[in-house]
């Protein structure tokens, strides 16, 4: 399948493994992360409800993911999520999200071009070097001598982490859950 926003219908679902059950409550550590917009985002200084989903990569045009992608459980789908969330970013803003980012572990130059190809009215936001991932132990998993982000969703209220979805399935989705967990639990 070389269309990346469709998803097949015979995906592996991921089971909760228990990766994200520490990070409720968490504070976040100062990380400064490069994004698409060409600034650095420390999400730990951020003020208000701050929406980050973590995805483990954008595949490239003409470009095959890597063998046996489909079968990792939540690997597919990032395109669609990225979509997904593009597509409610107005709502989520105006249910009082102060901020929407995507993370990955890919470096910035491979994010702008996924940004700009999709249109994306937020900024992606790269871990390359595992920092950020690292320091809050963040749900990984390792492919072709790739360390990737396992999909999940943090919702981030002034700095700590409030709330997680985890693990995220089906990836397309992910924006419609995070906007009505919004709407439930308003600031």
């Amino acid at each position: 399948m070389n269309d990346w926003t469709q998803l097949p219908d015979d995906l592996p679902v991921p089971e909760d493994d228990g990766g994200a059950r520490h990070l409720p409550g968490l504070e976040l550590p100062i990380t400064r992360l490069p994004g698409t917009h060409g600034r650095t985002v420390d999400l730990s200084s951020l003020s208000g409800r701050v929406v980050v989903f973590c995805y483990p990569r954008t595949g490239e045009p003409n470009v095959p993911n890597p063998d046996g992608w489909d079968a990792i459980p939540g690997a597919r789908g990032c395109t669609p999520q990225s979509c997904a969330f593009r597509d409610a970013h107005a709502d989520l803003l105006a249910h009082g999200v102060s901020h929407v980012f995507g993370l990955s572990t890919q470096p910035t130059a491979y994010q702008r071009e996924v940004a700009e190809r999709l249109d994306l009215p937020y900024p992606l936001l790269s871990d390359h070097t595992l920092d950020f991932a690292s320091t809050i132990n963040l749900p990984t998993f390792r492919v072709d001598g790739m360390v990737l982000l396992k999909r999940l969703t943090l919702i981030i209220e002034d700095g700590a982490i409030g709330h997680v979805f985890y693990p995220v399935f089906p990836p397309h989705t992910n924006a419609a859950d995070v906007l009505g967990f919004i709407r439930r639990y308003p600031r």
